[in-house]
């Protein structure tokens, strides 16, 4: 069975939730499509989906990642120089399990800007997995 088949069989039939499709969607197909630029090409997707938008508040851009279904967004740190955040999705740990490869290009990526419009300087950010607690750990660097 080509590879591919064997990961959309497992992204459906494992993860057995209606996020399934976005997941298969999102982890399976865009990066076939976008090939060995995917993150590149997602992370600034990210970027410009946030930039045709107006941000108030931190608030305003959890909120936006509870209302997508991209997960509840916490900040867990604030420094001069860097906001860290914690991403969790109750799904997580199962990709990891199941070894669905994944990234979350997008969602820093769109991160990163929303932080730009809100503090006026370039922000960049970083994501780390951490399946076994849950949860993404994504870091926005300030650049003034």
């Amino acid at each position: 069975m080509h590879s591919n088949m064997k990961q959309i069989k497992s992204v459906v039939e494992q993860l057995d939730t209606s996020g399934s499709g976005y997941d298969l969607l999102r982890y399976v197909a865009l990066p076939d499509l976008l090939g060995t630029d995917a993150a590149t090409i997602l992370y600034v997707l990210g970027k410009n989906l946030a930039r045709a938008m107006e941000w108030k508040s931190i608030d305003e851009i959890i909120d936006f990642f509870y209302k997508t279904g991209w997960g509840t967004l916490e900040m867990m740190k604030e420094k001069r120089s860097e906001h860290i955040f914690k991403l969790q999705t109750r799904v997580i740990s199962k990709r990891y399990e199941l070894g669905i490869e994944t990234d979350y290009r997008l969602e820093s990526g769109f991160l990163a800007a929303a932080m730009e419009t809100l503090y006026q300087y370039n922000c960049e950010c970083v994501e780390e997995e951490k399946p076994k607690k849950n949860y993404v750990e994504l870091r926005v660097q300030h650049y003034r």
